[in-house]
């Protein structure tokens, strides 16, 4: 899993970096179009490889559903692996490539200026700007993987997952490290350090600061306020039949569930995340996406809850969030998102939220 998260980010960051280096050359003579055409090969390509698996998938898919034959013999392997809906998996393979076809050609469409003028009629981007095309034409990875696992079905992934070994099922804490670690890296590199931005300027940027004593209560009190303000809301949606998802409670069970069973788990969990998610998002994202859209991106980030009351939950915490970057700063989101996380954490684990 570490080695995936560095796989998927390196490309990233490279991309970025040219990015950078093209409006820091525009900036200063009027040239950097070089760089500019750089950083879009290389993203073009990344987008060609998806937008053919993708296609690939599909295909493939489709020709084995319309073979009786070939698709008897691929449910009868997947059965003897464990897999107890596996009519159920097969019949879902044609999405599953219009999953990532279809957002990986949005990609390559952002690429074009002109389309970016249009999008930036919603999203208060510069679409002249390098480093900006390249932040909303990777967006779409977001987009691809929320449509991949609702393709897929939060169902059968909690399926798949409980054929795999108990100790490699969730996320591990050197496994969450690392992606909070690429988030921190993509948005420093992604606002210009250390080529357009020096690092006090980059911090500065980010929203990231030392906090005063009212900031980190403001925070941790903010934070109390919404666990306790979630608890009638679970009631409420219990009560009028329309309560949280089984399926994301059992699949957050198998993806989480190791590191929720301990206090250092827990905390590791809730920091993690919350450094990784708001210097990404509010820190870098923000100030260009507009609260809304970051807003969006933050819920949509959270495929593990597909699309139902916990992704509007984690969007109106974006919304709150995002407010508390613009009133303060990042740094205070941070304490709000951290505190938040480890007290729903603590409370599932003392057993104090309500059945």
């Amino acid at each position: 899993m570490e080695i995936l998260n560095l796989l998927l980010f390196a490309p990233l960051l490279v991309i970025f970096l040219l990015a950078n280096r093209a409006e820091q050359a525009r900036s200063a003579d009027g040239s950097g179009q070089t760089w500019a055409v750089l950083a879009y090969l290389l993203l073009a390509f990344l987008w060609l490889g998806l937008l053919s698996g993708g296609l690939l998938l599909q295909v493939t898919a489709t020709a084995l559903l319309n073979n009786p034959q070939a698709r008897e013999d691929f449910l009868i392997n997947l059965e003897a692996g464990g897999l107890t809906n596996a009519e159920l998996f097969v019949s879902r393979l044609p999405l599953l490539g219009l999953s990532v076809w279809l957002p990986a050609l949005g990609g390559l469409l952002l690429l074009w200026r002109p389309v970016r003028r249009w999008v930036a009629r919603i999203v208060p981007v510069d679409p002249t700007n390098v480093v900006h095309a390249v932040a909303l034409a990777c967006v779409m990875l977001v987009l691809i993987n929320l449509g991949f696992t609702l393709a897929l079905g939060l169902d059968t992934l909690a399926d798949i997952l409980t054929l795999a070994p108990a100790e490699q099922r969730g996320a591990g804490p050197l496994s969450l490290w690392t992606q909070t670690v690429a988030f921190i890296a993509l948005a420093f590199v992604g606002v210009g350090w250390p080529l357009r931005r020096s690092l006090a300027a980059t911090l500065e940027r980010l929203g990231l600061v030392r906090l005063n004593l009212s900031q980190v209560l403001f925070g941790t009190g903010l934070a109390l306020v919404l666990v306790v303000a979630l608890i009638p809301l679970d009631l409420l949606s219990r009560t009028m039949g329309f309560g949280f998802d089984e399926d994301v409670r059992r699949l957050n069970e198998l993806l989480m569930g190791p590191l929720m069973a301990s206090i250092p788990g827990i905390l590791t969990l809730g920091l993690s995340a919350a450094l990784g998610e708001e210097t990404l998002l509010r820190g870098a994202l923000q100030p260009r996406f507009g609260l809304f859209w970051t807003a969006v991106i933050f819920a949509l980030l959270h495929s593990n809850y597909g699309l139902s009351l916990s992704t509007a939950v984690v969007f109106v915490l974006g919304l709150i969030l995002g407010w508390v970057r613009q009133r303060h700063n990042t740094s205070t989101a941070i304490v709000l998102h951290a505190v938040y996380n480890m007290t729903l954490g603590l409370f599932g684990f003392l057993n104090l939220w309500p059945e």
